[in-house]
């Protein structure tokens, strides 16, 4: 079987961690991360939190979250992410990983500061927040691997 392009690769780590591997034939590791994914999902509360949010309940998914839990999403998610890419169809480069490290990095810490960050009055909360966190993770990876792309040639 031929593996998938790089995008068909992210698009199904997002839809969720662990099947875009089963497509690239790795059938532990795609078996694997979706287990973390559902056990990780299940202790944090992290679907309920979701509904919460998306539904105006911001306060009340701040609650019912499980922190301790839900850190760990981040890195799984994203690890996923950057592990069906670069096993994807496709050249790479040496520091492809660089915006996924760094999206994991700042997810994180913005999921541990997520109930103290408001907006005209508001909490963004556990979800909305975090999500918010992704763009300056990636610009932060993007720059980093393009300085040091250009500093090694």
């Amino acid at each position: 079987m031929k593996p998938p392009a790089k995008h068909e690769a992210i698009f199904w780590s997002i839809a969720l961690p662990g099947l875009a591997q089963i497509l690239n034939g790795k059938l532990f590791k795609g078996t694997l991360l979706i287990g973390l994914e559902f056990l990780i999902n299940v202790q944090s509360n992290f679907n309920l939190a979701i509904l919460y949010s998306f539904t105006g309940a911001i306060e009340q998914a701040a609650f019912i979250v499980d922190y301790q839990w839900l850190m760990f999403y981040p890195c799984i998610y994203l690890f996923g992410m950057w592990d069906a890419y670069r096993d994807a169809e496709g050249n790479g480069t040496r520091y492809d990983y660089l915006p996924f490290v760094f999206t994991a990095f700042s997810v994180t810490v913005g999921l541990m500061y997520s109930s103290a960050n408001t907006y005209l009055g508001h909490t963004i909360g556990p979800i909305f927040f975090p999500i918010l966190c992704v763009i300056p993770g990636i610009l932060i990876g993007l720059t980093v691997k393009k300085t040091w792309l250009y500093v090694k040639h």
